[in-house]
């Protein structure tokens, strides 16, 4: 409790020194009768400098040093611990070179003085000397002590800082993804759901079954969906949910199948020899198809959707449509383009999108298999 008050305190403490060292040197200095007149002022003056210490270290040990060497040159210097606190405290606060410095230079000029004076006996003045050498050497190494305690605390704080910004990041980009599976799974089954449920509307009274058919595959669609939703749910919870494992190009066939139910003509050429693919390519891939035909099916009112995959030391990825493609290049990208874009760019690879030069419109994608994570 008592060190908690001196700390939130220190002008009580260096005010309380003085205090104490004005009554030591200001009695030593009555001692000397016929040097009275000049030992008290000079006293005084080494004494009172010492309340600036903490905020002007340099020129207090300057002042105090002067007024050490006059004292030693009238004979009238007695007690060294005004010089002593001086340089402690410069030590102490100040650990550049400038400081030491100021303090090597101090304790030479004194020693220079009082060896060369003779007003004292010899193992008086070395001990007075080693008495300043030793205050400046402890100064030095609490400032050191604190130097270091304050680097670790800013190191503490600074990975206390990288620890958050590194969790905001990961937060960030987990809720990217899951917003990416989120709008992936939605929008396709969605796009399919209308499109299959106006077919059905259209032959629900003169072709039954056509009707029956489109209805199934809304059934599907949404069987297949809300499997999906419920896997994404459960890793935003971090369950371990039980449900079908994330999608893969081994279930390209299924969802070509559902789009061409819907009445799109799909096209799926597979090149190059076929092996088994990291996950994270699999599924990539794999909405990169969907998130194309989803928007040939919603946007392109296309007719045909053709679709090359090519295996390599790259999965390339081209899919075009003979819809109506985009001809403002300078339209914003929907979510679902910068879906795609994320997810191909976290593997290293490339993806281009945009209108086809033969008309339409063409997805195009080259993902790295080899360094995938």
């Amino acid at each position: 409790m008592i060190w908690g008050w001196l700390h939130r305190h220190p002008r009580a403490i260096d005010v309380s020194l003085v205090a104490l060292l004005l009554f030591l040197e200001v009695f030593a200095a009555l001692h000397r009768d016929h040097l009275r007149a000049v030992a008290v002022p000079l006293a005084v003056c080494e004494t009172l400098a010492l309340l600036w210490r903490r905020s002007r270290p340099g020129t207090v040990v300057a002042v105090v040093t002067g007024v050490v060497l006059v004292s030693v040159a009238l004979d009238v210097w007695v007690i060294p611990l005004p010089l002593g606190v001086a340089l402690y405290t410069l030590m102490a606060v100040r650990s550049d070179r400038a400081a030491r410095s100021v303090g090597a230079v101090s304790i030479v000029a004194v020693a220079i003085a009082v060896l060369s004076a003779g007003g004292l006996e010899f193992g008086a003045a070395a001990a007075r000397v080693v008495f300043l050498i030793a205050a400046a050497l402890l100064g030095d190494s609490i400032g050191s002590r604190r130097a270091y305690i304050d680097e670790i605390e800013e190191k503490a704080e600074r990975l206390e800082r990288e620890q958050e910004m590194e969790a905001r990041r990961a937060a960030a980009e987990e809720q990217a993804r899951i917003a990416r599976e989120l709008h992936d799974v939605v929008a396709h089954a969605l796009s399919v759901i209308v499109v299959q449920a106006g077919a059905a509307d259209d032959a629900f009274d003169r072709d039954p079954h056509a009707a029956r058919e489109a209805i199934r595959a809304v059934d599907d669609s949404a069987r297949s969906a809300l499997a999906d939703l419920r896997r994404v749910l459960g890793l935003l919870h971090h369950d371990e949910p039980e449900y079908e494992p994330q999608a893969g190009l081994e279930r390209l066939d299924s969802l070509v199948e559902s789009v061409r139910a819907t009445g799109l003509t799909v096209t799926l050429e597979l090149e190059g020899s076929q092996r088994p693919l990291p996950p994270s390519v699999g599924m990539s891939a794999y909405r990169i198809v969907q998130e194309a035909l989803t928007n040939s099916l919603k946007h392109a009112h296309a007719e045909h959707v053709r679709i090359r995959i090519r295996y390599g030391k790259a999965l390339e990825v081209d899919i075009r449509d003979d819809g109506r493609g985009t001809t403002n290049g300078a339209a914003a990208p929907g979510r679902g383009l910068i879906g795609m874009r994320e997810r191909v760019t976290l593997l290293g690879g490339t993806l281009a999108t945009g209108p086809d030069p033969g008309g339409g419109y063409r997805v195009r994608a080259n993902i790295p298999i080899e360094a995938a994570p």
